[in-house]
């Protein structure tokens, strides 16, 4: 079963009592909403679809090419309101040279796609080292701060942590002249103690020690305080450069994940659909395409009054929700390519059906929402796990180190610090935005009585259009077709 079929059992479990055909058996109808509630794929999959208005072309001309059939209505769709591509797939058969050719794109693309990754992973690596050095570096600035701290309390706790690190990194390359080794192995048992009690040099006379512990400790705290005021400064200027370095990365990584991009989304699309089609067969020079666009046209609520298509009283009514007459597209097409110059030519048969829906926001929105938790928008997904909890993490690591000063925050708030936005082709503040208007919607509210009444009005456009479109469609290329229009 070809993909695009599966819209219309989406859209049959998004609105049951419209679009599900439970053949006037209101007990079917019960069934298949329990099962929505219970197993939304499920119903997909059982769903019996109906629409409003359907109706069917079915061309077959080894000479005639798909793309002038798709663009005509294309730019016929448009006229009438927006348009979007919901599904763009295509297989073709192994033994084909189209299959052949394509094949040799994707891995031409995959293999620069590769080549890019690798050297993000890289500087993934680097970068998540960069984090660790300024986090450490962070810890001993923190001891440093604290050591100079007004606080009584908090003084001395930072004096004791400088000491003991002066002690086993500094003063342990002494030896066995270190203060360690001489409080253990020469019998000076009140010399460490008397270091980590000790906060200046006129407090070592005030201290009840012989003349032979004071001659040693006073150089000693002499030398830890000279150690702590240049480590300090060494330490600020270290953190300063790696903060420096990790932004220099960043920069980079957000220029190798643009120019990734590009390839990532190539490769993706140039990816062929696991198809089961038995017109593909393996030896035959043979392709089937699938594509599905949906066009969009919103009931003008106060030009419907005006028109007599809705009661005057509704003119004191305001609508919580917006109604679109919708018209779904589906084009199937199974052909033969011929290669002209560098391209394909595609001659063969195409099906094109023509549905008509009335659609309110919330359920278009969840429409979108369930097609991109599917399999049917794959020839268009990236590879989103790329950005997973881990560089989720990695990201709010990233914010802290390299957020402004508070003066310049303002000025820069637009400025996304996240390098792999680029990847996924939003920037942090739009991914904000779009979570905030985008809330997942998990369940339609019934219409109130006049939004049923709107929605007729929708339906009925929603027809007219679908009517129209394929009714023009055939005159316009000498075919038959009613006369006059059912709906004038």
């Amino acid at each position: 079963m070809p993909e695009i079929e599966n819209i219309g059992k989406l859209v049959a479990a998004i609105n049951p009592e419209k679009y599900y055909d439970f053949e006037g058996l209101s007990s079917n109808l019960k069934k298949f909403k329990e099962l929505v509630k219970k197993d939304f794929w499920q119903a997909v999959k059982d769903a019996k679809p109906k629409s409003a208005e359907e109706h069917k072309i079915v061309y077959d001309s080894s000479s005639e090419t798909l793309e002038p059939v798709y663009f005509w209505i294309l730019d016929f769709m448009n006229k009438l309101g927006g348009v979007e591509k919901l599904i763009d797939n295509f297989s073709s058969s192994p033994g084909s040279g189209h299959f052949s050719e394509l094949m040799g794109k994707a891995t031409h693309m995959q293999e620069q796609s590769m080549k890019i990754m690798q050297t993000i992973g890289v500087m993934v690596k680097s970068v998540i080292n960069i984090i660790y050095d300024l986090r450490e570096f962070e810890i001993r600035l923190s001891h440093y701060k604290t050591a100079d701290s007004e606080d009584k309390e908090k003084k001395e706790a930072g004096m004791l942590a400088l000491k003991q690190i002066w002690m086993d990194n500094v003063d342990m390359k002494r030896g066995n002249g270190s203060i360690n080794a001489m409080s253990q192995q020469m019998n000076f048992v009140t010399l460490r103690d008397s270091f980590m009690v000790a906060n200046s040099l006129e407090k070592i006379d005030e201290l009840d020690l012989n003349d032979r512990v004071k001659r040693i400790l006073k150089p000693r705290f002499s030398e830890f305080i000279k150690w702590k005021e240049l480590s300090g400064k060494e330490l600020k200027k270290r953190y300063d450069i790696e903060k420096n370095w990790l932004k220099s990365q960043v920069d980079s990584l957000k220029l190798y994940t643009r120019w990734a991009k590009p390839y990532l989304k190539a490769a993706t699309q140039l990816e062929q659909k696991d198809s089961d089609n038995p017109a593909l067969v393996k030896a035959f020079n043979t392709v089937a395409l699938e594509l599905a666009i949906i066009g969009k046209s919103k009931v003008n609520f106060e030009q419907s009054i005006i028109d007599k298509k809705l009661p005057q009283g509704f003119s004191r009514i305001k609508l919580k929700r917006d109604y679109y007459s919708c018209v779904l597209i589906d084009f199937y097409f199974r052909g033969i390519p011929q290669k002209a110059g560098q391209h394909y030519v595609f001659g063969g048969r195409v099906e094109v059906t023509f549905k008509g829906y009335a659609l309110n926001d919330d359920e278009l929105k969840m429409l979108k929402q369930k097609m991109e938790e599917s399999d049917l928008n794959e020839g268009l997904r990236l590879a989103e796990n790329t950005t997973g909890e881990a560089l989720e993490t990695l990201k709010d690591d990233l914010e802290y180190f390299l957020k402004e000063s508070e003066e310049k925050k303002e000025e820069k708030s637009s400025e996304d610090v996240n390098p792999f936005s680029a990847l996924i082709g939003i920037s942090e503040k739009k991914d904000k935005e779009k979570k905030k208007d985008d809330k997942k919607i998990q369940e339609i509210k019934k219409d109130d009585y006049y939004e049923s009444v709107v929605r007729e009005v929708a339906e009925r456009d929603a027809m007219e259009n679908c009517y129209n479109v394929f009714d023009v469609y055939k005159k316009a290329h000498g075919m038959q077709s009613l006369s006059p229009s059912p709906f004038y």
